[in-house]
This record gives structure tokens, C-alpha cells and sequence, in this order.
């Protein structure tokens, strides 16, 4: 009754309710065809296709939306209807990447050095315990640190010192750890740390850690027991010093923040021994693959080291504690010293006796080993032009002199060197004869020396001796002794890193003679240096005397020189070329720069020259190169021209002089030109202020060669320039200068007149023509 109640009720509405759900179906099918012809309407419009023609192929062939057509299968329409689209290649803009080069070979290969040396010093101890442990290891290691809690003000000088801020020793011990991991762990294999209270033999360390992997996580020192016994394992004993493998510090990195809130302890060596142990799983040995780390406790009455009872332990300890004062750390040094010389000779004697024994069963016998036995054979000349020459000497005179005479008299130390070779002989013939015969000097008849590049300084001898035999005879005899005093171990000097970019002021004093000079300079100049912007810059030094200072308003002695500054300043715009007037009755090269450095930055690299001096980019460079602050200064010896009149005489001079040996010499008897930084010369002319307040003449008899010579700790590097070229002209020597200097002018003049060989030639011509 409910049923067709219901049905009654639906069936006039039940056509509606089809047609309804009908149009819903077809409306959804008619807008997924839109959807899809739209979407390939607009590839097509994108790919610059004609609509119409896209539409036409796609007819019948209508698929779902959001489908890939396939091109396999049974769809053999899907590769006709599929429409490529070319995308064009743009290149994506990549700034290059600048190319990393490192300052040095080493850095970049990953090279590094062997042996870091860390001392352990304080307050109270560096002046003292301190100074004393540098002076003995420092010349031996490369690399030394101290590291200090709090230090003086002032450190002592040639040390290099690492303050922490504290004076608490565990946490000194830490910031020195963390100090080396962040500055150097990636520079070294092996780092070695010591108290200043410790001598230390260097030499020795280096031979231990040359024969030690570095790639060991080794910890390697005197070992100690913990305080209480209560942990296992053993520490390192930080009197007698302690040796850290590189691989062992970075395995320690990460923990050693760690081991600073964790460890509790007194010592900072049981501290970084308890860090090791427990982060590193390390212990601390003596011995390692056979090599030994030998130490020696000094009794504290010990004064003198060779007082201590004589055992391997001590002759071959590699540290020694505790010094109780500076003096007995020299005294170590100097024993130590003595045992390591008295083995290099045993050494040497053992290496002879082996080369004699393998020599004779050479094809020429013995005569294949050279004399004296592992030193160079000698030089063997290969034209009459590379012959060495001897020279002549007695015990009061040398028959060879630097200026150039046939006879002077024997001092200095020419007069030092002939004593010594003559004890040495006698030493030696001594010890070849004695018990049986004793023999006494009486008279050196002959004696001849020369130097061979290749050996050394080679001495013959002729001795009158007198020899005595066992029972009191004497009779005099000569005799005849060779000997060679070997060239030493050539040693390569650690220098400074320099560069190429560093300005130079150069500085060029003139006075009324020089005037006629400028304008050759100035053409010689601009082209070198204004037209290349070389980064130089030229200062002008005008030396007027009193007399014509004072009529410099009306009469300006160098007035066509500043016109010609002028001149150049507006032909080269960049270009400033300032001058400086002085008024001195006594030129001296001390007194203008006197002036010329209190107008200058201390960091201002100088070039000190004259008017004739041609200067370019090449000698320059080397200037900026052999120039090296707080360590070197450069005086360079330049090529000077012969006098055109002897050097070409009755011929035409040629336009260019060329560096040939009849053309100049390098003439090594001036010092004009001279390198060096301004905080040189002020610390050089502070040294000299007390000698200068007894004797105001130095100032004017003393040049900047002789003040860095005789008052400064620099290297005074001295080298021939073939860049530095000079025109002859004749010096004009100023009689107030001290002798030496007075002395150099004059010769500089009468070696610059010509060579030997033209000079003879003059001379045999004038003679001719006084003949005839």
C-alpha cells in the first residue's frame, strides 16, 4: 500500500528527475572535449601553428585529458599527432672562478715542516730561564714559541712570545694546545713541548723526529705514574719535555673542550696526559720501533755538567732537568756541544779510514781518493783565464794587496789567518811524529794560499822547524806541509716573504755640479718610469751653500731644473715629482736623510741614488726584492763606463754603451746607491745618536753604508747590478770625508779612467811618440 503509494507519487516527476541526471552526464562529457581542443589550441598557438590546421589533425583523435599519447602499440596515430616544440639554448652565465695559487710550492704540494717547539715559560722566568733556552735552541729549530700566562711589558728581543691572559696553569696548558691546533697544526708532523727549566739538545730532537712516522698517534716522552695510582695508564712527565704526533692533536680536537670541563687536576702535564689517555686512547712511552727518548735528572748541587757522573743515560740525554739559572744552561750547551763535536770527528775519521780501504782495490789505487780525503778534488782550469792564482806571504808581508801594490804588510785577518794555519800545522805534525820526535817552529820561509771554489783555501808551507828527538838531540830541518781549510755546510737562510708592489721613493740629492746632469736624467727617467707608470716616485734633493741660499730669490742656481719638474708635470699629468731645498755647507748622505725621513711613513721603501744614475722596472724590482724590513738592506754595486777617451781613443763612442769587458767595470769602490726601508735607517741612526753627541763630525764623515755596517743588525747585502748603469764622469772627492771614504773616491776615479790593456796602450804610444 506504501509502495504504490509512493510510486503514484514519483511518476509524474520521474521523467524530470531523468532529464536532470541526463544533462549533468552530458554537460560533463561536452566540457572535458572543450577542455582538451582548448589546451592543444593554445600549444598550437605557442608553437606559431595555424589553428585551423591543428584542429583538422585532430580529428578523430580524441583521448583523455591529462594523458601522454603513446608511440608504441596500436596507436599508430599518436607520432603524427604529437607536435614538437623547440626550445632555444640559452647558456647559463657562470662568473670564472679565480684560481687559487699559494704563496710558496710547499703549501700548495701540502708539504710541511718538521718539528714544532713549544716552551713553557712565565712572568718571573722569561727574562731569564727563557732568554737562555732561545739562545740555545733557537739557531737549531725552525720554529720556536713560548707561551706565557702574563708577561713585562718589554720582550726580550728575538723572541717570540704567545701571552694567554692568565696565570693559571691548567688553563695555560689548554689555550697553548688550542693555540697550536689553530695556527699550526696543519704546518708540522711532530710538536714538542718543554719547560723553560729544561735544557733541551736540539740537534738531537730533530734526529729522533726525523726517524718517527708521522702518521702515529704517538705520545712520546719520560712516562710518570698518576698521582694516587687510582686511574691506569701513564702520563708524560712535562719536566723532561714530551713529543705529540700531528695525528694525535687532531684526534684530540674535537674532545678538548671536553677535557677542559671534565679533567680536575694540578699539573697541566698529568691534565693533557689524563685528555690523551681518555679521548685518544694513548699512553705515554719511552721507546718506540727501537728509537729511545733518553732524559737525565740533574742533581741540584750540580754546578758543572761535567761534574755529573758520566753514563748513557746522561751522554746521551736529549733533555736535561731542572736548571736551576741561565749560567748552567750554557754550561750544558757548551758540554753538550763538546760531546756532539768530539763525534762528528770520530765520525769523519771513521769515513776516511773507509774510503783509504775501499780505494785500494780501485783500478788506480789509492791515488783515486782525492786529498785531503772526502773533500772535493780541486779545480781544474780549462783556459789560461780560469787559472788560479796564488799568493805570496811571509809572516809580516803579503805580496798581494787590494790596492793593487806589490808589497804590504801582513794585518787583520790576513794577519789572523796565516797565525792559525801555521798552529795548525805545527798541531798536526806534532801529532804525526810525537813521542818519538818533538818539533818547534822556528821561521816560515814561504807560505802560499789561494782559493779554490770548488774545496776551499789551499796553504803550502815551507817551516823551518826544530825537531828533538827522545833523548834531548835537536837539529833544524825544512819542511813542507800542505793544508786546506774546507769550504763549511752551506746553510740556506730563511728570508722574509717580499713582493713586487711595493712603492719606491727614489731620492736624488743635487747640488751645482750635478745641475748640468738633470736634463739626461729626467729623459732617461721619464721614459723608464712615467711613460710604463712604474710605482716609483722621484724626489728632488736641491743643496744649496750658504752663499747662494741667499740669493735663491734673484738668482736661483736651479731654477732650469725646476722648470723642467714643471715641464714634465704637465706633460704626464698623473705625475707629481716633489723637491726639497737644504742649505748645508758639508753635503753628507746622513744629513739629507735626516730630512727626507722625518717626511716619510716608517714603512717607506727608499732608492737612494744620484743624477747619473739610469734607473728602470728591472733594477727596481730587485731593489724591492733584496730590501726586506727589520732584515735587509741592499747596496748595489752598478756597471761604470769606461772614460770614452781611453776606452775609444782615436775611434767614435758608440750611441749605447753595452756591459763588455772593455766598455766598464763594475765599480765597487762607490756606495751611493743604497735600498733600505725608513724603519731601518731610524732604528740604524737611533744606535748612532750616542757616538754623534761626542763626535758631530760623523755626520759628515760617515756615508749610509758605513752607518748600517758599523750600527745596525741588518744583513748589508752587497751584490753587482748589471741594471744599474752609469755614464763616466769624474767624482768630485770631498776632502772632509773620513780617509776610507776619501780613499774609495779616488780610486773609484782612477779605475774608471780605462783596463789595464788601454792604458798600456796609451802609455806605449806616448813613449813611441816621445821617440821619435
Amino acid at each position: 500500500m506504501r509502495f504504490s503509494t509512493l510510486v503514484s507519487l514519483l511518476r509524474p516527476v520521474g521523467p524530470v528527475i531523468i532529464g536532470i541526471s541526463l544533462g549533468f552526464t552530458l554537460s560533463l562529457l561536452s566540457v572535458n572535449w572543450v577542455e582538451e581542443t582548448v589546451c592543444f589550441l593554445d600549444n598550437a598557438r605557442s608553437s606559431g601553428d595555424d589553428p585551423a590546421i591543428a584542429l583538422s589533425q585532430q580529428d578523430g583523435a580524441a583521448r583523455r585529458p591529462n594523458s601522454i599519447a603513446s608511440t608504441t602499440g596500436n596507436d599508430a596515430d599518436s607520432e603524427e599527432d604529437f607536435q614538437p616544440r623547440v626550445v632555444p639554448y640559452k647558456q647559463v652565465q657562470q662568473s670564472p672562478k679565480k684560481l687559487f695559487r699559494a704563496k710558496y710550492i710547499s703549501t700548495e704540494l701540502g708539504i710541511r715542516e718538521r718539528l714544532f717547539a713549544g716552551v713553557l715559560t712565565s712572568k718571573s722566568t722569561i727574562n731569564t730561564l727563557g732568554v737562555a733556552v732561545n739562545r740555545t735552541i733557537s739557531h737549531h729549530l725552525d720554529t720556536v714559541v713560548f707561551f706565557t700566562g702574563t708577561r713585562n711589558r718589554k720582550v726580550p728581543h728575538g723572541m717570540f712570545v704567545v701571552t694567554h691572559g692568565d696565570e693559571r696553569l691548567i688553563w695555560n696548558m689548554f689555550q697553548t694546545i688550542k693555540y697550536v691546533l689553530e695556527h699550526h697544526v696543519n704546518e708540522y708532523d711532530w710538536f714538542y713541548f718543554v719547560q723553560d727549566d729544561t735544557y733541551t739538545e736540539a740537534d738531537r730532537i730533530k734526529a729522533l723526529v726525523g726517524h718517527l712516522s708521522m702518521e702515529k698517534e704517538l705520545y712520546m716522552g719520560s712516562p710518570e705514574e698518576f698521582i694516587g695510582g687510582e686511574m691506569e695508564g701513564r702520563y708524560c712527565y712535562g719536566g723532561f719535555g714530551y713529543l705529540l704526533s700531528r695525528a694525535l692533536l687532531l684526534r684530540l680536537q674535537p674532545f678538548l673542550e671536553n677535557c677542559r670541563n671534565d679533567i680536575l687536576s694540578a699539573r697541566p702535564d698529568e691534565w693533557l696526559g689524563r685528555c690523551i689517555i681518555d679521548y685518544a686512547n694513548t699512553n705515554c712511552v719511552e721507546e718506540h720501533e727501537g728509537l729511545q727518548y733518553y732524559h737525565h735528572k740533574l742533581d741540584k748541587d750540580a754546578a758543572d755538567p761535567s761534574e755529573e757522573e758520566s753514563s748513557v743515560q746522561f751522554e746521551n740525554a736529549l733533555t736535561v732537568h731542572p736548571v736551576a739559572e741561565p749560567e748552567q744552561m750554557y754550561r750544558l750547551h757548551r758540554h753538550f756541544s763538546e760531546i756532539e763535536l768530539r763525534r762528528t770527528y770520530e765520525e769523519i775519521a771513521k769515513l776516511q779510514e773507509q774510503i783509504k780501504n775501499v780505494s785500494v782495490v780501485a783500478f788506480d789505487g789509492n791515488r783515486t781518493s782525492q786529498w785531503p780525503v772526502g773533500v772535493n778534488p780541486p779545480f781544474e782550469p780549462k783556459s789560461r783565464f780560469e787559472v788560479l792564482r796564488w799568493e805570496y806571504f811571509t809572516e809580516e808581508q803579503i805580496y798581494v794587496c787590494a790596492d793593487s801594490s806589490p808589497k804590504c804588510e801582513l794585518q787583520g785577518v790576513d794577519k789572523l789567518d796565516v797565525a792559525d794555519i801555521i798552529d795548525v800545522a805545527m798541531g798536526e805534525l806534532n801529532r804525526k811524529y810525537e813521542p818519538l820526535l818533538h818539533l818547534k817552529k822556528q821561521q816560515l820561509i814561504n807560505g802560499y794560499r789561494r782559493f779554490d771554489p770548488t774545496r776551499g783555501m789551499e796553504y803550502t808551507l815551507d817551516l823551518r822547524l826544530e825537531v828533538v828527538n827522545q833523548k834531548g838531540h835537536s837539529r833544524s830541518i825544512t819542511k813542507r806541509v800542505h793544508l786546506v781549510r774546507p769550504l763549511s755546510r752551506i746553510e740556506i737562510i730563511p728570508m722574509p716573504y717580499v713582493t713586487e708592489a711595493t712603492r719606491i721613493h727614489i731620492i736624488i740629492p743635487l747640488t751645482l755640479q750635478d745641475r748640468s746632469y738633470a736634463n739626461r736624467f729626467f729623459e732617461v727617467f721619464a721614459s723608464n718610469a712615467f711613460e710604463t707608470s712604474e710605482n716609483a716616485v722621484l724626489t728632488l734633493l736641491f743643496i744649496y751653500d750658504p752663499v747662494e741660499a741667499q740669493q735663491v730669490n734673484h738668482n736661483d742656481i736651479f731654477a732650469s731644473v725646476k722648470a723642467q719638474i714643471t715641464a714634465y708635470e704637465r706633460k704626464y699629468p698623473a705625475v707629481k715629482i716633489p723637491w726639497i731645498s737644504v742649505k748645508t755647507e758639508t753635503p753628507s748622505q746622513i744629513k739629507f736623510m735626516d730630512i727626507i725621513s722625518k717626511k716619510h711613513p716608517v714603512d717607506t721603501l727608499f732608492f737612494l741614488a744620484n743624477v747619473d744614475t739610469n734607473v728602470n722596472s728591472e733594477f727596481l724590482n730587485r731593489c724591492r726584492m733584496n730590501s726586506i724590513n727589520n732584515w735587509q738592506v741592499f747596496f748595489p754595486v752598478h756597471f761604470q763606463d769606461y772614460n770614452p777617451d781611453v776606452a775609444y781613443h782615436n775611434q767614435q763612442p758608440p750611441a749605447s754603451v753595452d756591459l763588455l769587458r772593455d766598455s766598464g767595470h763594475f765599480d765597487r769602490q762607490t756606495f751611493d746607491e743604497a735600498c733600505f726601508y725608513n724603519s731601518d735607517y731610524m732604528s740604524t741612526r737611533s744606535r748612532m745618536t750616542a757616538d754623534v753627541q761626542e763626535n758631530e763630525e760623523l755626520l759628515e764623515t760617515l756615508d749610509v753604508y758605513d752607518m748600517f755596517v758599523k750600527y745596525s743588525v741588518l744583513h748589508v747585502f752587497r751584490a753587482v747590478e748589471p741594471a744599474l748603469h752609469q755614464r763616466y764622469r769624474q767624482r768630485a772627492c770631498n776632502p772632509r770625508l773620513s780617509e776610507e771614504q776619501y780613499h774609495r773616491c779616488v780610486q773609484s776615479n782612477l779605475e774608471g779612467l780605462g783596463s789595464r790593456s788601454q792604458l798600456a796602450m796609451l802609455l806605449f804610444e806616448q813613449e813611441q811618440g816621445n821617440s821619435t
